[in-house]
């Protein structure tokens, strides 16, 4: 049985439709621990993933995702140039990591942030929880499906 998740994302860094284009990506640059944790304990290939563009306007999933790899090193820790490295990080004892994901769909329509916290059953979603700003978020299997059919129009 997969695992579902939430994964956040600013478009103007990297959309559903670079996504689309590149057809995979490491998800890299995560420097928050719990997140972090996500990727390294839990996701799965073959795990299914909203994709949530963040500090957008107005913000909303986009579409979707698959884990396809496991997690790996963030390669960007070990980068001088990158706004991510991280000098306490080393080859051989890496901080962070990152899971591959791979393009499954674009949605008909942008499923916003507003829509989902009138939708009547997504009241739990992390997402709408106040206060809730973690970039990686589980996300139970009734959520998910009712953001899909959100998301094609249904």
């Amino acid at each position: 049985m997969p695992n579902y998740w939430l994964m956040k994302s600013e478009p103007d860094v990297f959309s559903i439709d670079q996504l689309q284009k590149q057809q995979t990506s490491l998800w890299d640059g995560v420097r928050n621990y719990q997140a972090r944790n996500f990727m390294m304990k839990d996701m799965k290939p073959g795990d299914r993933v909203l994709f949530y563009h963040s500090n957008a306007k107005p913000p909303g999933v986009a579409g979707l995702a698959t884990i396809s790899k496991e997690a790996v090193p963030d390669p960007t820790q070990f980068n001088k140039k990158s706004e991510y490295y991280d000098p306490k990080a080393q080859a051989d004892h890496p901080r962070w990591f990152c899971v591959e994901v791979a393009f499954a769909k674009k949605f008909n329509r942008l499923v916003t942030l507003d829509e989902i916290r009138k939708k009547k059953g997504l009241e739990k979603m992390l997402v709408i929880q106040k206060g809730q700003r973690l970039s990686i978020q589980p996300v139970t299997k009734k959520d998910f499906d009712i953001i899909c059919k959100m998301g094609e129009g249904s």
